[in-house]
């Protein structure tokens, strides 16, 4: 059974292969367009920055050097129940110099668009276990993101040789570039 994290809240991921799954349902009639939400991931080292430019994985670049962390592809509309986009991490694979897996999800044009995270509902990260395809951690985001056009969920990080999962819940109005900005 799967533990429903809190904000903040940390466990361990105990499994060496598993999915990041995202979620999250859109009212496009707020707007008059529809949303394209994206996940990124940035995989950072000790300094807590990315450790190149092939560590930001998104939908232009789908894979991390050492195959560790691959994203299965944009979801242009977030339509449909469960994961809208996913990430697969295989800490077997993963470079010893890693020490962190940040996952952002932006609004694609937001400022365009004139879209935020006020406008986005039933948010969600979960952990599965790749090899029994059950739900390890889910976390929903529950605050109002008014001005944000970019939200960090959650990362996975190493403490003395276990990884862990911290949910993170937290916005930027500035959408990707603020992310890219304080990871490299």
């Amino acid at each position: 059974m799967a533990i429903n994290l809190q904000k903040g809240q940390r466990e361990n991921i105990n499994a060496p292969k598993f999915t990041i799954g995202l979620g999250w349902d859109t009212n496009s009639s707020s707007t008059g367009s529809g949303f394209d939400l994206d996940a990124s991931v940035f995989i950072l080292g000790d300094n807590r920055k990315i450790i190149s430019d092939s560590h930001f994985v998104f939908y232009n670049n789908l894979k991390s050097p050492d195959e560790a962390v691959i994203h299965t592809g944009d979801n242009l509309t977030g339509d449909g129940d469960g994961d809208d986009e996913q990430v697969k991490i295989d800490l077997t694979k993963i470079n010893s110099t890693v020490k962190e897996i940040c996952v952002v999800v932006t609004i694609h044009d937001a400022e365009n668009r004139k879209q935020n995270f006020g406008q986005v509902r039933n948010s969600f990260i979960r952990v599965v276990d790749e090899s029994n395809n059950s739900e390890m951690l889910k976390y929903e985001l529950e605050e109002d993101f008014s001005i944000e056009t970019a939200v960090e969920f959650g990362r996975i990080y190493n403490k003395d040789g276990q990884w862990k999962f911290e949910a993170i819940g937290v916005g930027m109005k500035g959408g990707l570039e603020d992310y890219l900005n304080k990871y490299n």
